[in-house]
């Protein structure tokens, strides 16, 4: 983890309300997969923007996000050659087990962005399967990078792209087919992992989710973005997880 100070390469619209920012660090930076930056956006925000690492090529590293609150417009607004603070990288990111050969990637909303970081990670030495979920066709997005994979299943909500049903519906039709994979990997709203988790569960699989949650510091000291774990005890977002085996969290 370390506090850089960096330069905006690009920052681009990629959908309806979605935008990538790519930023030129001093030095590389070793980044695991599904871990995130946490962004100074400036002005009178004191705490800054935490985003989940997209793709890292070199020293430069590209952070996705959805245009939504004050924090965002100002992140959407920085132009090319303006600098800023980034933190990085935070939190425990997703790995794969040497034994786990067939990965099944099942992301929606912001959630997709994460799990290109897994699909450009672990693509050449394991067989993946992409189940990805959008609001329709405007909201498309990522299609380049997941089209990479073995197998990538895009739909949307309303049927403008893909057919009509959401990732977990996907990833299910697909299990049906007999395609069962070693372990499950995802991230997206609350309600798409609650029903993976479900989903999973009576399917006997391994399966890992990285949650969002509002943050303060990123770094686990104000233990804001806490959630609940199904031992009866909590554990901080930011410090613990991101990533966390779906059977020990609370949906």
């Amino acid at each position: 983890m370390k506090d850089y100070l960096v330069t905006v390469v690009k920052n681009e619209k990629i959908a309806e309300n979605i935008h990538a920012i790519t930023f030129l660090l001093k030095e590389e930076c070793k980044v695991r997969c599904g871990q995130f930056g946490n962004i100074a956006v400036g002005g009178t925000h004191l705490l800054r923007r935490p985003i989940a690492i997209c793709k890292v090529d070199g020293r430069e590293v590209t952070f996705c996000y959805q245009v939504k609150g004050d924090g965002t417009k100002r992140l959407q607004a920085m132009e090319t050659g303006d600098t800023c603070n980034l933190l990085m990288p935070l939190g425990n990111g997703f790995f794969v087990e040497d034994t786990e050969q067939k990965v099944a990637l099942v992301g929606g909303g912001v959630g997709v962005f994460p799990l290109i970081s897994v699909l450009r990670k672990y693509g050449q030495s394991k067989e993946i399967s992409a189940y990805i979920g959008y609001r329709n066709q405007n909201a498309v997005c990522g299609v380049e990078e997941f089209a990479k994979a073995h197998k990538f299943v895009g739909v949307t909500d309303d049927g403008s792209y893909g057919e009509k049903m959401n990732a977990v519906q996907a990833f299910e039709k697909d299990l049906k087919a007999g395609n069962r994979p070693d372990v499950v990997l995802a991230c997206g709203p609350t309600p798409m992992l609650r029903a993976l988790k479900v989903l999973v569960e009576k399917e006997n699989l391994t399966c890992f989710v990285s949650l969002e949650e509002r943050m303060g510091c990123g770094i686990g000291a104000c233990v804001v973005c806490v959630c609940d774990l199904t031992n009866g005890k909590k554990a901080r977002v930011c410090k613990d997880g991101p990533v966390f085996n779906a059977k020990e969290v609370v949906l």
